[in-house]
């Protein structure tokens, strides 16, 4: 794993202050300083200039991205008055993500990260500006606005397995934890300010306004592409990108127990658990009304976001594969108590506490991903993991909804966050060697 090339000795300074000069070592006060720094977000990434460029760029133009997502399910639904129309944006989306994100990740291991991360964001950039302009001009073409979500979702897919592929060649393995939590914690941000940014700007400004802002905010995610170093491929140099590079990275992964199983429990959790589905009935029938599907949804954004503040102790973490199996228990155990609560704020906090969980299950295996795997199987895997992240929520929802017109909404919200808990766990007992890994190795 080779440093940033463009650091300088001193960016590469992991030593902290042991305390405050104000305060004397053995202090109160220098020893609540000693645990509020150990327990801080690390930052020790960021002194790396082109990780920094990139978590800007990816934290920048995600926010874009959120913002246009919503506008566009408003236009279509303006354009149409139909529900359908809008859920067509789904498939529209999920489609591309599964093909081109195995195929991008495949790709990502033939030639340099840099130049692929620059073609791909390049597409998403156009297909951002055809939104604009087709907003501009007044259009009403439903079908070239979910031409353009499709095009712009090949772009996502493959730019998002390749810049996880490109994060261990920019820094040392110690710090890809911290940089991961740095990523998903951007990323939650995103995700919350993208829609409430939607909300204003669609109310005044209108729909060009929206994906104007979207594509400057892209620029930044584009030049911090452009200012990366060459990243070639590091293994043995394969054949052309296609369906046989795909299943050979499946295949790798079906022969590494604790890579599957990185991406099983992710399976479990969202899978089983996600209870995002049940959130309008459940605000309707027992939170007063649909202004509390609002707080719902942000709990477990925000609770991912104060979560990645206090995260500092996850890169002290060894055992990363008990310490999954662990996160994802909890993640499990929350939703399963915000299903059992009859109140709006317990229910809100149960759902940001398995928030909390959920990012630090995240870091937990992006990080598995990104130092098990070998540099040349590194984007494939990336790919896969990129489906499993995208399709995992989804699948979620379909088990909810089902569930909840068998047994009621209750029943189905806790009794999957009680099955995640339960299952991840016996998955973990199964797969022993899981239960043993180190970050080490």
């Amino acid at each position: 794993m080779s440093a940033d090339p463009e650091s300088s000795p001193a960016d590469l300074d992991m030593s902290a202050p042991a305390g405050s000069p104000e305060s004397p070592p053995g202090s109160r006060s220098a020893r609540i300083g000693r645990l509020a720094r150990r327990a801080a977000i690390d930052t020790r990434p960021l002194r790396h200039t082109a990780y920094r460029r990139l978590w800007i760029g990816q934290g920048v133009s995600f926010t874009g991205f959120q913002l246009t997502s919503v506008a566009i399910s408003v236009q279509v639904y303006e354009l149409t008055k139909s529900s359908f129309w809008v859920g067509l944006l789904g498939p529209a989306n999920l489609v591309p993500l599964i093909v081109f994100g195995l195929w991008g990740g495949a790709v990502a291991d033939t030639m340099d990260r840099r130049r692929l991360l620059i073609l791909a964001s390049l597409v998403t950039w156009a297909s951002t500006l055809g939104l604009f302009v087709q907003a501009f001009l007044g259009g009403r073409s439903v079908a070239l606005i979910i031409g353009l979500v499709v095009v712009q979702a090949v772009g996502f897919a493959i730019t998002a397995p390749t810049r996880g592929a490109v994060i261990p060649r920019l820094l040392p393995t110690s710090l890809v934890p911290a940089a991961n939590t740095l990523n998903f914690t951007a990323s939650q941000v995103a995700t919350f300010a993208g829609p409430m940014l939607a909300g204003v700007v669609i109310g005044h400004g209108g729909y060009p306004v929206a994906y104007g802002i979207d594509a400057v905010l892209f620029t930044v995610g584009l030049y911090s592409a452009v200012r990366l170093p060459s990243l070639p491929p590091l293994g043995e140099e394969m054949g052309r990108p296609g369906l046989r590079s795909v299943i050979e990275g499946l295949r790798y992964l079906t022969t590494r127990p604790v890579l599957m199983m990185s991406f099983a429990v992710d399976i479990i959790a969202m899978g089983v658990a996600m209870p995002r589905a049940l959130f309008p009935e459940v605000a309707a029938t027992r939170f007063g009304g649909e202004q509390a599907v609002g707080w719902l949804v942000a709990a477990i954004a925000v609770g991912a976001v104060a979560g990645g503040l206090v995260s500092g102790w996850i890169g002290r973490i060894r055992r990363q594969g008990i310490a999954l199996i662990a996160v994802i228990a909890l993640w499990g155990l929350a939703v399963a108590a915000a299903g059992l609560a009859h109140s709006l704020w317990l229910a809100a906090l149960m759902l940001a506490l398995g928030g909390a969980a959920d990012l630090v299950s995240a870091v937990f295996r992006q990080t598995i991903l990104q130092t098990y795997a070998p540099d040349e199987m590194r984007g494939r895997l990336q790919g896969v993991f990129t489906v499993v992240v995208a399709g995992g929520p989804r699948l979620g929802d379909l088990r909810a909804g089902v569930t909840a017109g068998l047994v009621g909404a209750t029943a189905s919200w806790a009794g999957g966050g009680f099955a995640c808990a339960i299952l991840v766990v016996l998955a973990g007992l199964a797969v022993p060697s899981f239960l043993r890994y180190t970050a080490d190795r």
